[in-house]
């Protein structure tokens, strides 16, 4: 299926691994131009060889021209804003934006400290804030866009660290009610409420490399297809939110888990 995205730009934050990166080369394989975003430029650089032979495996050869990196830390201002700018600088607008950084600390209501809590809003929530607020008036100019955030399924029911669920709910909040705000302007926003997933360097491929017998105990229990779930199974589903093909739908939230989770 042709989604329709050959030829917009796309900026995909924490898109040097994992979900990001994954969702970075499902787009440049549909013909956009990314920009990733990471704190380390040697990762950087890694992902966006691998982002540029997707995007170039339809194009006789890799497509380096279309794919911007930048190295920042979208947790503060400033590197949200130049990860913005230089998009529009090389690119010359946005059609899409992917939210993809997350992080939280902490245990149970008595252990987790007032610092431990803004440190889950700071690196999760505000750069979805911040970079939604300065990609939006880009994509009003081109006429629409879309929005997608990366969210979990521990942000739809109990399940994980507590700040983490508390954030990735705001985050499905935060989508819902920018779509009822941004339909007017043809923008959709919605999010993606992944379960378990695994790459090398991610938490679980950690805990599996320390207890791969309790890993293998929590598969067994907890995920019904017997394996965890794949970055490109995230990736995909992103790329096609991000595209024309899901003109009519926006303000949801779609679970990529597995039959993981319990609620409907």
């Amino acid at each position: 299926m042709d989604l329709g995205l050959d030829g917009k730009v796309a900026v995909i934050t924490g898109s040097s691994r994992g979900l990001g990166l994954a969702s970075a080369q499902a787009l440049a394989a549909e013909g956009c131009s990314v920009t990733l975003c990471g704190r380390t430029e040697a990762t950087l650089h890694d992902a966006a060889a691998t982002v540029a032979r997707a995007g170039g495996s339809a194009r006789q050869g890799p497509s380096h021209e279309r794919v911007l990196t930048v190295a920042a830390d979208v947790s503060t201002e400033g590197g949200v804003r130049a990860v913005i700018d230089r998009t529009v600088a090389t690119f010359g607008g946005i059609d899409v934006l992917i939210n993809n950084v997350g992080l939280a600390r902490g245990g149970g209501l008595l252990e987790t400290s007032d610092a431990d809590w803004q440190e889950a809003i700071d690196q999760t929530l505000m750069p979805a804030i911040r970079a939604s607020r300065l990609a939006v008036p880009h994509m009003q100019r081109r006429g629409g866009g879309a929005i997608v955030m990366i969210a979990s399924i521990f942000g739809r029911e109990a399940g994980g660290r507590m700040s983490y669920n508390a954030v990735k709910a705001a985050e499905i909040s935060l989508a819902k009610s920018l779509a009822q705000q941004l339909a007017p302007s043809n923008i959709r926003v919605n999010s993606v409420s992944p379960g378990s997933i695994l790459f090398e360097g991610g938490s679980w491929w950690k805990r599996q490399q320390a207890d791969p017998e309790g890993i293998a105990a929590f598969i067994r229990q907890e995920l019904p297809f017997g394996r965890f779930g794949t970055p490109e199974e995230v990736g995909s589903v992103v790329a096609f939110l991000a595209s024309p093909r899901a003109s009519w739908i926006s303000g949801t939230s779609i679970v990529v888990d597995g039959c993981q989770s319990r609620a409907f």
